[in-house]
């Protein structure tokens, strides 16, 4: 059996995004998504999360000034900035997150993995790329420095369901969002393209036809304890 999350990273960065990511849970495919806690519209976003009952939220943990420190104040600093984020989650949200992962997957980097490990062991939370959800990020729209639309299309979100969903549990993770002031990014008219194409009705009629269910993070543990993935 094939299952896809589809995950809208950066709730809260801006009323824009978080438009986006509510539409494209509402009208789209979208199924997941991961709160900044420190970002400009966390509370208007986190207000949201509450609601969405069939909606995953996870924590996007945001420390990349964190990691320019020396080594060792670093990791320190990366450590404590990172449980302080966890517990304004859960001040945000009522509850802790679903799932955990970071912005532009800093957890990659060597000093930081150690500590979000430890968060997720501690919480029993799946960590992206250290669970058994298979992540799967090829559809953005910048490659090479340059913004390719085509890439995020409708017809080529169909493409890639048809050829890199697999047998299991898969996340794919996407930026949905209206450009607005708010939004200190260079990402900006790609989150309107990746909002229509996850709205599409033929993104539907592909899944159906590819006999892949939607689901969330709040599926997992069922999921696995059935055996089903």
């Amino acid at each position: 059996m094939k299952y896809l999350i589809v995950n809208g990273d950066d709730l809260g960065a801006s009323r824009g995004v978080n438009r986006g990511i509510i539409e494209a849970h509402q009208r789209g495919i979208l199924t997941s998504t991961s709160l900044m806690v420190n970002a400009a519209r966390s509370e208007e976003a986190a207000e949201f999360g509450r609601t969405a009952v069939e909606l995953s939220v996870g924590l996007h943990v945001d420390v990349r000034h964190t990691l320019s420190e020396s080594a060792a104040a670093s990791s320190r600093r990366l450590r404590e900035e990172l449980h302080r984020q966890f517990g304004r989650f859960e001040e945000l949200m009522g509850r802790p997150p679903t799932h955990l992962d970071s912005h532009h997957n800093v957890h990659r980097d060597p000093r930081a993995l150690p500590h979000f490990l430890e968060v997720a062991r501690e919480h029993d939370l799946p960590l992206r790329e250290h669970s058994r959800v298979r992540y799967f990020a090829k559809f953005y729209g910048q490659w090479g420095g340059e913004t390719h639309l085509e890439h995020i299309s409708a017809e080529n979100l169909a493409r890639m369901l048809a050829t890199d969903i697999e047998d299991g549990i898969t996340e794919l993770s996407c930026h949905p969002g209206y450009v607005d002031p708010d939004l200190a990014t260079g990402y900006a008219a790609e989150r309107e393209a990746e909002l229509r194409a996850l709205c599409d009705a033929a993104v539907r009629h592909a899944l159906a036809a590819l006999s892949i269910q939607l689901v969330s993070y709040h599926d997992l543990g069922r999921l696995q304890a059935s055996g089903l993935a």
